[in-house]
């Protein structure tokens, strides 16, 4: 039987020794370790160095040197924001994404015992990477854990109305807080940035229903709507109206009460004056009189009742309406013939 004999190869010109292939070798893996010393970290993210496996540094942007063998890094994302979702998951992100819904994360009861499907998102950044890798085990998990039990208890202490529709700001708000502190007091090393509701909706059974609830609501508060436009309308144009009339009451008012007291002044004065001359004013008044009326009766003509031989041809349709007086009459004016 042959043995098979293994032998180095022999070099002409050079006799290569064991001593120096073992030195060779030290270079190589002295080479290797050199190699792997160096490491980079990105521009959003910070090293986290181990030595032995407990925390010894944090490492910056760029190129950054470690203990071969006895040092390992972590690589954490502190400027890059990151997201969870709930209720849904992201199948396929393109300009027609796809989504696929998880019903047992969405499905929530609200606190008038209906049944409401409530998707969000919540956006948060590593703040503190040694809380964030060695404080909490499955930090993950864990997160997504507090955000959903945070949620069910905000949306368990409104109405399904509160959440469908006005109230969704204000349940991102509060989710937030509560979420932010629960993330402090466990030392998870997390911001959190926004939670933001995605898709509110009842669940599918119901939609047809919940959709008729809708359409009344909007048609009652379209109606609410016009009669206060109607209302700010009419009521505005009646006070108005009635400012109007109480003031044209008092101007008209006003005016009786002046004239009325003009009036009296001046009979009071005319009364002195007649009492003072009686033939003189009394003269006075007549001709007044029957200067200011006289031009208002037209034309007259004052006949004698005992003249005769009237020309027919005198015009009398030029001079207006004609009165014939009866003999010792007088006008209507109170003149005398």
């Amino acid at each position: 039987m042959e043995e098979n004999i293994f032998e180095m190869p022999k070099f002409k010109g050079a006799n290569v020794s064991p001593k120096a292939i073992a030195t060779l070798i030290v270079i190589g893996l002295g080479l290797l370790l050199l190699f792997n010393s160096f490491y980079q970290v990105g521009p959003e993210e910070v090293g986290v160095v181990l030595r032995f496996g407990q925390y010894n540094r944090t490492t910056s942007p760029g190129l950054n040197f470690k203990m071969p063998l006895a040092e390992e890094y972590t690589l954490v994302p502190v400027q890059r924001q990151l997201k969870l979702e709930f209720g849904f998951r992201t199948v396929e992100a393109n300009v027609r994404s796809r989504f696929a819904r998880q019903e047992d994360e969405s499905m929530m009861l609200t606190g008038d015992l209906n049944v409401a499907t409530v998707e969000w998102i919540v956006q948060y950044r590593v703040s503190d990477p040694f809380q964030y890798l060695f404080r909490v085990r499955g930090l993950t998990e864990t997160f997504r854990a507090m955000t959903e039990a945070v949620m069910r208890r905000i949306v368990g202490d409104r109405t399904v109305t509160e959440v469908l529709t006005v109230g969704r700001q204000e349940i991102e708000v509060t989710v937030k807080e509560q979420l932010q502190e629960l993330c402090n007091q466990y030392e998870t090393g997390i911001t959190v940035d926004q939670v933001v509701l995605q898709d509110v909706n009842p669940p599918d059974p119901v939609k047809p229903s919940w959709d008729q609830v809708n359409q009344a609501q909007q048609q009652r508060d379209r109606m609410i709507n016009e009669a206060q436009t109607e209302f700010n309308q009419e009521i505005p144009r009646a006070r108005g109206e009635a400012q109007q009339q109480v003031l044209q009451a008092e101007g008209y008012r006003t005016n009786r009460v002046n004239r009325s007291q003009g009036d009296a002044a001046r009979f009071t004065a005319l009364a002195d004056e007649y009492r003072k001359a009686p033939e003189v004013t009394r003269q006075r008044l007549y001709l007044e009189t029957v200067e200011r009326v006289m031009p208002r009766m037209g034309g007259k003509l004052l006949l004698d009742s005992q003249a005769e031989g009237v020309l027919p041809l005198l015009p009398l349709d030029a001079l207006g309406k004609i009165q014939r007086l009866p003999a010792g009459g007088s006008s209507e004016g109170g003149g005398s013939q």
